[in-house]
């Protein structure tokens, strides 16, 4: 009985090694995919069409705005000020009647002086992979710069790679892990959550609608 107990605890305790080595190895590797194209000076991004502005909400629960929707906003509009962008298209959730991801960023970009006329909004970008996916399937983007926090770039340059898209990133200023650790620990879930989605489970848009066209 002693031993089969150890033998189990063994097999616990390799089993469990094996997954942070699968959870670091993956992380590292979609990390160093995306080294080299990510910056956040504007003057350094290659021209491109479109770019890409990944949602997230404007407001925290206590209401106060939130440091990332504020920084990927700065970001766009500098983006854009800077001549490297033609068209803005900004992807996000709005499910709910008062919850309205792209609405609050148009807003947000032309607070900034983006002109309306440039910025495109997709409603159905529920999350990265949606709005990776409309964005090639529904809008027709081959080309793009994503715009979103420094550590949410790798996982969606990654997935606009697997879509055949050219993609380069840009981020603003990175917000300290004091206010962002959570996040950031979050997304190295997410990334393998994303390696099964692509690789196993073949996960699509859940909305991919009716072909549209940018600036309409």
């Amino acid at each position: 009985m002693q031993r089969l107990i150890k033998r189990l605890f063994r097999w616990l305790g390799l089993s469990l090694l094996a997954g942070v080595l699968v959870l670091v190895g993956f992380n590292l590797w979609i990390v160093r995919r995306s080294s080299g194209r990510v910056t956040q000076v504007a003057a350094q991004v290659p021209e491109a069409p479109v770019a890409l502005v990944l949602g997230t909400s404007r407001n925290l629960a206590s209401g106060s705005i939130n440091l990332h929707w504020k920084m990927r906003m700065d970001a766009a509009a500098a983006l854009w000020k800077a001549g490297r962008v033609k068209q803005i298209l900004v992807s996000g959730d709005n499910r709910e009647a008062d919850y309205n991801e792209p609405r609050d960023m148009r807003d947000g970009l032309v607070a900034r002086g983006v002109p309306g006329q440039v910025i495109t909004l997709d409603c159905a970008g529920l999350r990265t992979l949606d709005s990776v996916i409309r964005a090639k399937e529904t809008f027709g983007v081959t080309r793009c710069v994503i715009v979103s926090d420094d550590f949410h770039l790798p996982r969606a340059i990654w997935l606009a790679d697997r879509r055949g898209m050219t993609a380069t990133g840009f981020q603003g200023p990175g917000i300290s892990w004091e206010l962002s650790g959570k996040t950031r620990i979050r997304e190295w879930l997410a990334r393998i959550n994303a390696a099964l989605e692509e690789w196993v489970l073949g996960t699509g848009a859940k909305h991919l609608g009716k072909k549209e066209t940018l600036g309409k």
